[in-house]
């Protein structure tokens, strides 16, 4: 089966580094019926995290996050890759964007299981456009909530 690559909204929340603050925001997300495609936190600054996700439904994880009083930046686009585990399979993905001359700001991969993998790429928005022709990046299609 061949990779697909969607081109995805993700927003960056930054929260409190102590324990039980990343359960809390997924039980409160999980009871507000907003399932996530994908997150990603690390390390920002002495006590906080950069809590990326990404929503199946942005428009209505914006709506959600505004009940919660999460503070939310502008979304911004990333790639969602998922596939048939082998070995180079992320590299295939990355030197796509190598041999179109777009450098790569982030990227994480995880075998699924089933002899599948996904990862997420995350370049310079203004290399969005360009990095969605030379991955044949499409959107998600999702319904609606």
């Amino acid at each position: 089966m061949k990779d697909q690559v969607y081109r995805v909204e993700y927003f960056a929340i930054t929260a409190d580094d102590r324990p039980g603050i990343g359960a809390d925001l997924g039980r409160r997300l999980n009871e507000a019926g907003v399932n996530l495609l994908a997150l990603s936190a690390f390390p920002l600054a002495a006590g906080k995290t950069q809590v990326d996700v990404i929503p199946e439904h942005p428009d209505h994880f914006m709506r959600v996050a505004k009940t919660m009083k999460l503070s939310l930046g502008e979304p911004k686009i990333a790639f969602l890759i998922q596939g048939t585990d082998r070995p180079g399979a992320m590299g295939e993905v990355l030197g796509r964007l190598g041999a179109a001359a777009i450098n790569v700001r982030a990227t994480l991969g995880v075998a699924g299981g089933g002899n599948r993998y996904g990862g997420i790429v995350w370049v310079n928005q203004e290399d969005v456009e360009s990095a969605g022709r030379a991955l044949g990046a499409t959107l998600m299609a999702t319904h609606h909530v």
